[in-house]
Order: C-alpha cells, then structure tokens, then sequence
C-alpha cells in the first residue's frame, strides 16, 4: 500500500499527527493523537445499552454497530482536533486480539481510508494499546517498566523493555480477572457489564466476611488462575440463596473482589521486586478498580515504586490509546493491503504484517 520510505519520512517530523480506529469488542472509537502523548480529539461510541438485555456482547450486533458508527466517531474525533483529513500523517488499527468480526470493520475502514488518501496505515496490537494508554496519562513515562494489564479477556505481567518490546513475565492460566468479576456478577443478578456493578455493590459491604482459595500455593511462577476462585464463590452463592434468599450480596461481592485484586496486586509487586524495576504501571479495562488502584498506591509507597495508570476514559477500549501505540512503534513500517484481523494476537509474539 504505501512504502517504508514514508515511515521514515514521518519520523524526521517534527510533530506526528497519528488517527487510530479501535472497535475490538463493543466501544467504536476514534481519535487523533499528536506525538503519541497530545490528545487532539476523541470521540467512542458504547454498545452497553445494547448488549445489557443479552448479558454480554453478542459479536454480530457489535460488528453491524460497528459498520454504521465508524464513520461518525472520526467525524467526531476530527471536529473536536479541529483537523481534517488532509491533516492526517498515519492512520492506525487495532488489528487484534479482539472478536474477528468486530475487528474487520476497522481494519477495512481504516484501509479504505490509508489507500483512498494515501497515507500510511499502522496496524496495531489491543494490548500495546492499553499500555500505550499511560503515555498519554502520564507524559514523562519511559520504558523499561513492569506493565500489569488486566482488561475483559486479559490477565498478563509485562516487562516493557522499551517502546514496542515486551517480555511476559505471567498470564492466567484460564479466566482473565475481569471474565470472573462478569461472570459473578452476573450469578449475583448484576447488570452487564458486571466489573462496575460488582464494584459499586461490594463499597456496601464487609470485605472479610467470606475467604476464598488461592491458586498455586507455594508455586515460585506469576502466573494466574481464576477459575477455581470463580468457581467456589458460584456454589457459595448457591449455597447461600438456599439458606436465605436476601443473604447479604454486598459482603460476598466485596470479599470477592478483594481475593481477586490482592492476588493481581501480590503478583506485579513480586514482578518487580524480581526483575529490580522501580517502576509499575497498570492498563486494561479493569486497572479503573477503585480497590486495585488504592491497593496499588499503598504498595507503591511501602516499597518506594513509581506508579502509574492511565486516566479513567483512557482504561476502557477508546482510540486514543491505539494511536499512542502506532506512534511508539511505526519504526516497525505499515500496513501491507493485505492485513487481516488476528483474534488472538499476540503482544509478545510476530507483529501484524508490514511492508
């Protein structure tokens, strides 16, 4: 589509201005972003209401959504920059993990966009993206740091050697933290989405009342497992419904989003003791936690390491966050025409398809 001299190009700017386009799972989002850190605009557009009726996202009604607003939120982004197409440097995607229909819509809308322009397009990786989301939030952040991402489908420890390289350190073994917040949640009678709701019930309540296994006792590794914790809080619920039907829900959400947040929090803690960093940041959807940030800011200040995590609008799916990445890492080079979507992706493993 476009070749690596216009990469190379790009960089000997003095400013960059980056588009990106995210619609992974139910948010559509653009935005446009100066230098990877300078918000110009951004607009996304939530499919919440939507999907509440059905408990969760239904991948065919977010890839039609997807398909009718896309249009609108870049509309959006660039009125509120102020910009308009011609101003544009790079376009950039998120290119997966994510649902695969869902992601189509993007890669097509923002290839159509690169070709008919021509303009680079840089693909980008959802889980750089929401790394990517502390540069925005915090614009003296540098790598190397420790990155704990922890969103809807994600549960990882990342070593950020430096922009766009990444070690993993730990994953979950099974259910990604903020999977088992919606699913109990959802046996709680909560609305979707579940991690907000099972949030604001569990304020109400005792975080002691109930204790629930750990994974890995005595195990040396970072790595997680929820499904055993979501599992044994399931039949607590069950148990207690039979013994009575008003049993307090606020206690149980409460105990259980601490045994969740204390194992994520004692793991990136331990990373960083192991690999010596003084720096941890926190991405992904549920890293907006009230408990995991204070349990985050306590530690930090106990063991003297620099925290950061990303704004509140920029920890859900929004675009911002994918033009940081694209900015961070467009050395890479662009697109090819070809590029697909990749559901499952991997930060940590053969980037997207460049020229």
């Amino acid at each position: 589509m476009h070749s690596a001299q216009q990469i190379k190009a790009l960089q000997d700017k003095k400013d960059i201005i980056v588009m990106a386009f995210e619609s992974s799972c139910d948010e559509t989002a653009a935005a446009i972003v100066k230098n990877g850190r300078e918000v110009l605009g951004n607009a996304v557009y939530t499919q919440i209401a939507i999907h509440r009726e059905f408990g969760g996202v239904v991948p065919e009604i977010a890839s039609r959504n997807h398909v009718a607003k896309l249009p609108i939120v870049a509309e959006q982004a660039l009125l509120e920059a102020g910009l308009s197409f011609a101003d544009i440097d790079a376009f950039a995607v998120t290119s997966g993990p994510g649902l695969v229909g869902a992601l189509l819509t993007g890669v097509s809308y923002a290839k159509g966009l690169s070709f008919a322009l021509k303009k680079p397009l840089i693909p980008v990786n959802h889980m750089e993206g929401h790394v990517s989301a502390n540069f925005i939030s915090d614009q003296d952040l540098e790598p190397p740091f420790i990155c704990l991402v922890v969103s809807g489908g994600h549960t990882s420890i990342l070593l950020v050697e430096d922009y766009g390289k990444y070690r993993e350190l730990g994953t979950t073994r099974d259910d990604a933290a903020g999977e088992a917040f919606d699913k109990i949640a959802r046996v709680l009678g909560l609305p979707y989405p579940g991690g907000p709701a099972l949030q604001e019930l569990a304020k109400g309540g005792n975080d002691e009342a109930y204790t629930f296994p750990k994974a890995f006792k005595g195990e040396t590794h970072l790595d997680f497992s929820f499904s055993g914790l979501k599992t044994a809080a399931i039949n607590l619920i069950r148990k207690l419904e039979r013994q009575d039907p008003d049993f307090n829900k606020a206690d149980l959400a409460a105990s259980f989003q601490k045994a969740v947040v204390s194992t994520l929090i004692k793991n990136a803690f331990e990373a960083a003791r192991r690999e010596g960093m003084d720096k941890l940041v926190l991405a992904g959807g549920v890293c907006a936690n009230t408990l995991l940030r204070s349990e985050a800011d306590r530690l930090s200040k106990k063991y003297g390491i620099a925290l950061t995590y990303p704004k509140l609008a920029y920890c859900t799916d929004n675009a911002a966050m994918i033009a940081s990445a694209a900015y961070f890492t467009m050395n890479r080079g662009c697109a090819k025409l070809d590029l697909n979507a990749d559901p499952s992706l991997d930060v940590t493993g053969k980037t997207p398809a460049y020229l």
